[in-house]
């Protein structure tokens, strides 16, 4: 909610006083949480890339989570059981929506999705948090997994995602 508060804003300011929005800190535009999901470029990346694959159809603000995503999710050892119970029931947090990225301008994955996510990269010590920071580390583990699983790839120089 933060990030999408200060997005507006931003949008808001005169031409001649446009500010950069969002964390001036490198590693936190690379990798960080927002709430118990991924941001950055590596969670803008992710979204990207279970768009792109039909995992997940997002609208401007909702999400779906698709019978292929949730194979692919079992695929790569997410536990899937809480996200369908989400996917079926009214009450409660929303299963998967979108979550406007503060220093991308661009949507990652919050909701239950999100934040299953999240927790099966620092399960599987794909990343791991930064104390005293939101930022969040990818691991060489991680680098090889985002890039068999998703297609995603973080340049280390300037933290740019590539596909392919």
């Amino acid at each position: 909610m933060l990030e999408s508060i200060m997005a507006v804003a931003a949008e808001l300011q005169p031409d001649r006083a446009r500010l950069s929005v969002g964390p001036k800190d490198a590693a936190l535009r690379r990798a960080r949480t927002c709430y118990d999901h991924l941001a950055g470029r590596l969670g803008v990346g992710l979204a990207d890339a279970m768009i792109a694959q039909g995992h997940v159809e997002l609208t401007n603000d909702a999400g779906i989570l698709t019978d292929p995503g949730i194979a692919f999710l079992r695929d790569i050892g997410v536990d899937v059981a809480p996200i369908m119970a989400r996917r079926t029931s009214r009450s409660g947090r929303v299963l998967c929506r979108p979550c406007l990225d503060w220093s991308e301008r661009r949507p990652h994955l919050a909701g239950a999705l999100g934040a299953a996510l999240c927790a099966h990269c620092f399960d599987q010590g794909w990343t791991r948090r930064l104390v005293g920071t939101r930022a969040v580390v990818v691991t060489p583990k991680g680098e090889r997994a985002f890039r068999s699983s998703f297609g995603v790839a973080l340049d280390d120089r300037g933290g740019e995602v590539r596909r392919g």
